[in-house]
This record gives structure tokens, C-alpha cells and sequence, in this order.
């Protein structure tokens, strides 16, 4: 008589996916504890939940564990913090070092490993799932919450950075924090000379159709045109104005946001010259609630 067939624990079931759990947290966070602990966590949730309802456990857990890298990539990106170390390479750990770096960037590529940090949560959530996970984008979009094409989106511009961008220092990034705190303080403060110093001699602003219709709308409200040129006439904008905008960082650059009740209602979005944190060459106004919706911003 043929031995009876004993379905797998759950836990059992569970160890079958840990390895593809971690090395999907892993290479989202980039961190060995808190790709750790995001599988832990999966865990916990896999207990409390009705396991005989779902119908694909490798699906389902990967969601799981992508929405807690999500959820930890904004917090850290709140606090502007760097990765923590150590870093991760081809499914193993080391700790930090030329050699590691050479491994890591032989396992990802050179351009992921010197671009990824800097991409916005929702993108690097996008991209890493997509390229380097091959998973549908219909199920990435149940991750990050947004729609399939919008999520192809994500992965795209992802993928340009990834392919093309120079690599932006955490030392670049806070002198560009700090360019555009100096800019709203300028602003606020009425100070000309000051916004003139920080705006490239090409600087544009570019406000989508939302804002400028939104202007118009305000009684005692300045006109604002769908672009405007040049150091001055930007500076004019923004002269003596922006005194509800705060600090924010908009797909993981640095910007600004109006964000009344911490529900973002328009964005101010920074480019800068190259050698990152130099001058402003182009500021876009985003007000449009369906861009807004499609964008990661975390208040400063």
C-alpha cells in the first residue's frame, strides 16, 4: 500500500520561496537586516492571514515583501538616510569595499549599482521587479499602486537612468537639498538677488495647464504663463511668494511641495546643471491631481 501523501506545513511552504523573498528584498533595500526583516515580517503576515484562500503563496508573499521594501524605502528616503551596509551581491553579503563593490556591480551592472539608490522608491520598486525579477507589470502595479501603464512607466524612466544617467553623489544630492532650501527661503523672504545668484541663465519654468488655469482662478493672483524664461523673469515668480511650500523629495530629488493637510497639491519640480548642485536650469509646476497621483513625494 502506497504511503499517504502529507501536504507540506506552512511553514514549510513558506521556506520553499525564503530565498527568492530575500534576494527580491535585498536587492530593493540593498541591506541584509532589513531585507531580513521584511521576510520575517512576511512571515507574520502569512500566519495571520487565511493561507487555504490563497491560491498563489509565491505571489502573494513577493507582493507582501515588495510593499514592505516600498513602505521602507519612502521611510528611509524620509530621513534621507544612505543604505545600510552591508551591501549585497549575486544572493550573498559582504561588507562594503572595492572588491565588493566590483562583485556587486559584475551581479547588477555598474549602471544599477551606481543609479539605484537614487531613483525614487516606486521606481526602484518598479525597475527591480520588472528587470530584474521579470514579473508582469498588471502584478508590480498591485505593489506600488498605481496602473499597469503607469507602472511601465516607472520601469522606463527607471531603466533610462539606470542607462544613462551620471552617477549623483549623497554629497550632490545634499547640495541640491540645499540650493532649493536656500531658493524657497529667497523667495519667501522677498530676496531678488539672492533667486537671481541660484537660476541658471537658461532657467525655464514650465507649469502644466492645472496650475496655470489654478492662477487665473485666484482672485488678486499674478498671471502664470505655461513657460516662462530666463533668470529674471523667473525670479519674479517666486519673488516674495511660496510661503506655503515646504521642502520635499519628489521621485528622490530634491524640490518643493504645497501640500495643504500633508496631501500634496502642487509640486515644484528642480533640475540643475550638470555637476550636480549647481544652478537651476529648469523648475516645473505640477498641479494636474492625475500626475500628482503617479508621483512619490516624501515632505521634508
Amino acid at each position: 500500500m502506497d504511503a499517504p501523501m502529507i501536504e507540506p506545513s506552512l511553514a514549510d511552504r513558506f521556506e520553499a520561496h525564503r530565498d527568492h523573498l530575500r534576494a527580491v528584498a535585498l536587492r530593493m533595500l540593498g541591506s541584509a537586516a532589513e531585507a531580513d526583516d521584511a521576510v520575517q515580517e512576511a512571515w507574520l503576515r502569512l500566519q495571520r492571514a487565511d493561507a487555504a484562500e490563497i491560491s498563489n503563496l509565491g505571489g502573494w508573499l513577493t507582493t507582501v515583501v515588495s510593499r514592505l521594501c516600498l513602505d521602507a524605502l519612502r521611510t528611509r528616503t524620509a530621513r534621507r538616510e544612505e543604505p545600510l551596509a552591508p551591501i549585497v551581491t549575486g544572493g550573498a553579503v559582504t561588507d562594503a569595499g572595492p572588491d565588493a563593490e566590483r562583485r556587486l556591480a559584475d551581479s547588477l551592472g555598474v549602471a544599477l549599482l551606481v543609479v539605484l539608490d537614487a531613483l525614487g522608491p516606486a521606481e526602484r520598486v518598479a525597475f527591480v521587479l520588472h528587470d530584474v525579477f521579470d514579473l508582469p507589470f498588471d502584478d508590480i502595479a498591485a505593489v506600488v499602486g498605481r496602473t499597469p501603464t503607469a507602472t511601465r512607466q516607472l520601469a522606463s524612466r527607471a531603466r533610462r537612468r539606470v542607462q544613462g544617467l551620471a552617477a549623483v553623489t549623497e554629497a550632490d544630492r545634499a547640495r541640491q537639498r540645499a540650493v532649493v532650501a536656500a531658493f524657497l527661503a529667497a523667495a519667501q523672504g522677498g530676496d531678488f538677488a539672492a533667486l537671481l545668484a541660484m537660476l541658471d541663465p537658461d532657467v525655464v519654468l514650465r507649469a502644466d495647464p492645472a496650475a496655470v488655469e489654478a492662477a487665473a482662478a485666484r482672485a488678486g493672483a499674478p498671471a502664470l504663463a505655461p513657460e516662462v524664461r530666463g533668470p529674471r523673469e523667473v525670479g519674479e515668480v517666486f519673488r516674495g511668494r511660496a510661503r506655503a511650500a515646504r521642502p520635499a523629495l519628489i521621485d528622490g530629488r530634491a524640490g518643493l511641495a504645497w501640500a495643504p493637510g500633508g496631501d500634496p497639491a502642487a509640486l515644484f519640480v528642480f533640475t540643475f546643471a550638470s555637476g550636480a548642485g549647481g544652478a537651476i536650469t529648469a523648475i516645473d509646476v505640477v498641479t494636474d491631481r492625475a500626475a500628482l497621483d503617479e508621483i512619490d513625494v516624501v515632505l521634508g
